[in-house]
């Protein structure tokens, strides 16, 4: 399938898996609640859960009503883009769809340059991986294959998968608290 196809189909609120920076996702807009909500009942995720949001630029997270302070600016324009996602404060009502109450959202920048390039066009994409929550994620599209079948509008291979998932960093308070150890190691958080 075409990348251009991929595109319509993500811009149009369809559904899919591919290959991120770290392992295989399943995909769709971040800016579509019919998108976000279709995933949740495909990936049987607790609805009370937020999902990761892939962005292509620190941009990006304007749109989410995120405000960066100095601190966070710093970290971020250092570590971005990379395997690491940021759970950052996201207030607005209006993204209840992603932050489930919760009010803040977990984002990422990744640097593989085919995935920020698919970002540019589509727009931030929730990616969490591509497994039944509680599941194993699937390193390969024959696995995922076997979660979703042909309930996903299209599956994009490649590659195995033998990546960590992204380090996991919460903003939200006073100091940064590493929530999950993954692909960037910790020692970044010296100094922050």
């Amino acid at each position: 399938m075409s990348q251009k196809r991929i595109i319509q189909i993500l811009s149009a609120g369809g559904v899919g898996v591919l290959a991120t920076d770290t392992i295989y996702g399943l995909v769709g807009s971040a800016i579509l609640p019919e998108a976000v909500e279709r995933i949740y009942r495909l990936r049987k995720r607790n609805k009370n859960k937020p999902m990761i949001v892939l962005i292509s630029s620190i941009g990006d997270l304007k749109a989410f009503g995120v405000r960066l302070g100095a601190k966070e600016s710093k970290f971020l324009r250092k570590y971005w883009p990379g395997k690491l996602s940021v759970i950052l404060k996201v207030p607005s009502k209006k993204f209840f769809y992603l932050h489930r109450g919760t009010k803040s959202v977990a984002f990422r920048l990744p640097k593989l340059a085919r995935l920020k390039k698919l970002l540019k066009e589509t727009g931030p994409l929730v990616a969490p991986s591509a497994n039944f929550e509680g599941e194993r994620p699937a390193a390969s599209i024959k696995e995922a294959k076997k979660y979703f079948k042909n309930k996903v509008d299209f599956y994009l291979d490649g590659g195995r998968q033998a990546s960590k998932p992204s380090t996991l960093i919460d903003f939200r308070g006073k100091q940064p608290i590493v929530l999950r150890e993954g692909a960037v190691n910790l020692d970044i958080l010296k100094g922050c």
